[in-house]
């Protein structure tokens, strides 16, 4: 199935609705005016016969033409097979000379050298004094050892 392109599609169902309740709308009015105006013309003669024409046929033809959709599409279907030329460029490159695409990979950038962490500032404040942390002490007994007072085992 051919997909259209949207240069060929219809009116949108809401915009043909709307132009078509416009055009009876129109004609109604035309109708209830022809009424009033043979109705209040008077000596009656010719133009009577007329307007009664006009009021009474009126109806039936605005809802024909309300329920006649609108015509086709205007515009045809734009192909892009149409714009282009069956013969190709003269100005393209001579055939002697072969086309060759080179592809090539650029080397990859170096890490930057990594950086010594700098070396701790001493304490501005306190005594002075730098306190290190030993080995943290087990609470666990070594196997063959009782548990001291106050711990679980």
């Amino acid at each position: 199935m051919k997909t259209p392109s949207a240069t060929s599609l219809p009116r949108a169902p809401r915009d043909e609705s709307s132009a078509r309740f416009r055009n009876y709308v129109i004609l109604m009015v035309i109708r209830v005016t022809c009424f009033a105006l043979m109705v209040l013309i008077t000596p009656y003669g010719w133009y009577t016969w007329v307007l009664a024409v006009g009021a009474v046929f009126l109806p039936y033809i605005a809802v024909m033409i309300a329920n006649v959709g609108s015509g086709p599409p205007v515009n045809a279907a734009e192909t892009a097979k149409l714009s282009l030329s069956s013969t190709p460029d003269p100005v393209a490159a001579p055939e002697s000379a072969p086309q060759v695409i080179q592809i090539s990979e650029a080397t990859p950038p170096q890490p930057a050298p990594r950086r010594e962490p700098a070396s701790p500032a001493p304490p501005s404040s306190g005594s002075g004094r730098v306190f290190e942390a030993g080995p943290a002490e087990s609470h666990t007994p070594e196997p063959g050892q009782q548990p001291q007072e106050g711990e679980q085992s």
